[in-house]
């Protein structure tokens, strides 16, 4: 098992990379510990043997390479470098081991099996445990001479050693694979999260362009109608000197055109329409029926049933547009005469808008090509309600919208 200090993939790497950079002063302090009682008791240990010096000198040349080659090999995890480390090393103290076979410098063994465990591969791992312990325990034997008799006991404490090592090491290797793996997983859910994100961000730019769309369809897209409308009106009217009529058309424009620019600064704003500013949802729709009626003819009769209640913004604003497209497809495209628009406050659940007027109607069935319909299907759905429109060729069109209070 090697550690990254900087792999690629995301801040749960990193912050494990970090972790691992953390934790390394610990594997010094350790090492150093370790490598240091291992000098002691070999100066302290028999002050005439003759192993000693070799000892301390091949003791010198690990704390050397891990100086060197060691803390290069835990700081980059280059396994060039750890490598080299666990050669010199396990070479220098299995020396040791041979030249002094009484020494105390197994206590390296804490040290140097971890190191291999957090410098390697797990597989290179496991076979240099093998190898080590095969090694140092044909060293003990050939030390004894090759005794016969001594043999089953090496045998037996190297397999002690080496099961009890690969188990460390494996036990070791498995939680920090676990924490890799963690790791990883948070990653995933990281930029899993930054793709809903992304998404959720999309979604809301197009929710927002319907919203606009639908707006500025209801509102400014049918008062500039009105305004054509009422321009080739005073055009007709100039034309066979009915100066009053071209005069009461303008009028009816400039108003429509201000009308027009407040709804358009409140569209921005995202505030109540223009229509419904001081003004209950009964008084706008009156309103509307008033302008509709001044423009080009079409009757436009308002009636209000039952005790009228507050719907809040949302659902009074779905009722108006409702309202506004309806009366725009009954101008545009019913050829009708009359419309009559019924608000009505059915009980303390509903409240029901119907639009009726006396054109030429349409087949509902059939395909839809404009925008204005399907904006009202929308609207009503964001607030729970339902709209019908029943309809034939000849026999007129009625508008059913039911709005929950």
């Amino acid at each position: 098992m090697t550690h990254d200090p900087s792999p690629p993939g995301g801040s749960s790497q990193e912050e494990f990379s970090a972790m691992w950079r953390r934790q390394q002063p610990f594997w010094h302090a350790v090492y150093a510990v370790v490598w240091l009682a291992a000098v002691v008791v070999t100066l302290v240990d028999e002050p005439g043997r003759s192993g000693r010096a070799p000892s301390l000198v091949l003791l010198g040349v690990m704390a050397l390479a891990y100086a060197v080659l060691g803390r290069r090999a835990m700081t980059h995890a280059d396994l060039r470098w750890a490598v080299a480390y666990h050669l010199v090393s396990w070479s220098a103290l299995l020396v040791v081991q041979w030249l002094d076979p009484g020494t105390q410098s197994w206590l390296l063994f804490f040290a140097l099996f971890p190191q291999l465990w957090a410098m390697l591969p797990s597989r290179w791992a496991a076979v240099a445990t093998v190898v080590v312990v095969g090694a140092f325990s044909f060293v003990r034997w050939a030390t004894l001479e090759f005794a016969a008799d001594s043999l089953s006991d090496i045998v037996i404490s190297g397999t002690i050693s080496m099961g009890l090592s690969l188990a460390l090491g494996l036990f070791i290797n498995r939680i920090v694979g676990e924490a890799e793996s963690r790791a990883e997983t948070i990653d995933e859910l990281r930029a899993a999260q930054r793709r809903l994100a992304a998404a959720e961000r999309d979604r809301g730019i197009h929710e927002e362009r319907e919203r606009l769309s639908r707006e500025i369809h209801d509102t400014l897209a049918q008062g500039f109608t009105s305004v054509v409308a009422l321009s080739r009106a005073a055009e007709a009217a100039l034309a066979r000197g009915d100066v009053s009529a071209a005069r009461d058309r303008l009028a009816l424009i400039e108003r429509t055109a201000s009308d027009n620019l407040d709804e358009a600064r409140l569209i921005v704003a995202e505030l109540t329409p223009g229509h419904l500013q001081s003004r209950t949802l009964g008084q706008a729709l009156e309103r509307l029926g008033e302008a509709v009626s001044s423009e080009n003819g079409l009757r436009a009769d308002v009636r209000v049933a039952g005790e009228p209640a507050p719907l809040g913004g949302s659902a009074e604003v779905v009722i108006l547009r409702t309202a506004q497209e309806a009366l725009s497809n009954v101008r545009r495209h019913a050829g009708a005469g009359r419309a009559d628009l019924t608000l009505t406050y059915e009980d303390p659940e509903r409240v029901v808008l119907e639009v009726r007027d006396d054109g030429c109607g349409f087949d509902p069935t059939a395909e839809r090509t404009g925008f204005g319909l399907d904006g009202v299907l929308a609207r009503a759905a964001e607030v729970g309600g339902s709209v019908r429109v029943t309809s034939e060729p000849g026999a007129g069109t009625t508008l059913r919208l039911e709005v929950p209070r």
